[in-house]
């Protein structure tokens, strides 16, 4: 008996240790990972001489380590690369607007360069907007999600660009959920600037792979393509984990939101708070109307800075904690199904944005019917396969092989 409990210890630390020495081979920093846009000798040439516009956002810098970082557009403008204006996606050009909330066109206080909002009633920029510009550089950190919103950015600045013969030159930066692919592919009736493109939830491409998918796919208006140049990375892979020194956006505060966020986004679909209004973003989940018997984590959603009206506010809301769980790999769906099945009405459950975020109405209805997470997630399968096989050609890094299957 005591063999057997020393033997069942001794499997249980060799478990551990397998699992942090795994943990451990995904983890990658800034200081052996090189983004492209310190690359400067590969991108430098092709701006010198010429009008610059530079799509970008607090994400867009280049390093000197990790804590030690200078914006892409100050260290451009002290090499005397001519930038003559700067367009903002959501969250604005220094990332402070909330999530939605309207950006609009000013004046940068630190450059006095112009800024014009491509996240307000104009998405597209203008002609006008492009008609002094020979160049568009493009360096926004992405998190590999089809709903968030960087990807409908490029895609619009890339079909102005095709239209008015620009060039745009794409500086690439790591995927910090490139290490899997997963989720319902999108059905064209949904598109919408949360979805725009037939790709997975969960698209598995660093945001130069995915210009490139856009270009070759010829999803740009009438079959454009654009002047494309990507300027890739230096020792990265999509096998390994790459925490992200300056939040993305507002609500994605750490490795453990970006890593959530694919699964936890589907309840903005629905009355179920991501932990907006906390600091806890894309960490937790709850609501007023959920089983309080059945969840036992509580939170109350306050305004702050990076949410100013954030759903359930000032409200009790009973929930899950979801901080300790191991990293994803795939979607976890079970976290839905439990919310789900535990309201008050679910009648009231989704709201009308569900469908969008999903990309379909059959995530939907497969909820409402009952459906396990795993008969939900076969129902994806073939197109997942599908999509694997057509980004190979616009793949740029080594990576292993995609697993969307595995369950947990």
């Amino acid at each position: 008996m005591i063999f057997r409990k020393l033997k069942n210890t001794v499997y249980f630390i060799l478990l551990v240790c397998i699992s942090c020495t795994a943990q451990e081979n995904r983890k990658i920093t800034t200081e052996n990972t090189k983004v492209a846009a310190n690359r400067t000798k590969a991108y430098l040439p092709l701006l010198q001489g010429k009008t610059i516009g530079v799509v970008g956002n607090q994400t867009s810098v280049i390093f000197q380590s990790e804590k030690d970082y200078t914006h892409l557009v100050d260290s451009l403008l002290k090499r005397n690369i001519s930038i003559k204006k700067v367009f903002a996606p959501e969250h604005g050009f220094r990332g402070t607007a909330d999530a939605g909330e309207r950006v609009e066109d000013g004046i940068d206080s630190r450059t006095g360069l112009p800024i014009i909002s491509l996240y307000g009633d104009q998405k597209k920029p203008d002609p006008r907007h492009l008609q002094d510009l020979d160049v568009i550089l493009f360096d926004i950190q992405d998190v590999g999600a089809r709903f968030y919103t960087y990807i409908s950015t490029l895609h619009y600045m890339m079909e102005a660009c095709a239209e008015q013969g620009i060039q745009l030159i794409v500086l690439d930066r790591p995927n910090p959920n490139g290490h899997y692919i997963d989720g319902p592919v999108l059905e064209k009736n949904y598109k919408s600037f949360v979805g725009m493109h037939p790709v997975p939830v969960v698209h598995g491409l660093t945001i130069g792979e995915y210009a490139q998918l856009i270009n070759g796919e010829k999803w740009l208006i009438n079959g454009l393509q654009c002047d494309l140049e990507v300027i890739t990375m230096e020792n990265y892979s999509a096998s390994r984990a790459y925490d992200l020194p300056i939040k993305p956006s507002p609500n994605l505060p750490n490795a453990k939101s970006i890593n959530l966020y694919p699964s936890l986004c589907f309840f903005e679909g629905t009355n179920v708070s991501a932990g907006r209004g906390t600091d806890l973003q894309f960490q937790v989940f709850g609501s007023p109307v959920l089983d309080s018997t059945y969840f036992n984590f509580e939170f109350t959603p306050v305004s702050n800075p990076g949410a100013k009206y954030p759903k359930h506010e000032n409200e009790l809301c009973f929930g899950k904690n979801l901080q300790n769980e191991k990293e994803l790999d795939q979607l976890n769906l079970d976290w839905l199904l439990q919310a789900y099945h535990h309201t008050q009405d679910q009648a009231l459950f989704f709201n009308s944005f569900f469908n969008k975020l999903a990309g379909n109405s059959s995530l939907k209805e497969q909820i409402q019917q009952g459906k396990t997470a795993k008969d939900i997630r076969e129902s994806w399968q073939a197109d997942l396969e599908n999509y694997k096989t057509r980004i190979k050609p616009y793949l740029l890094y080594e990576r292993k092989p995609y697993n969307s299957k595995k369950s947990h």
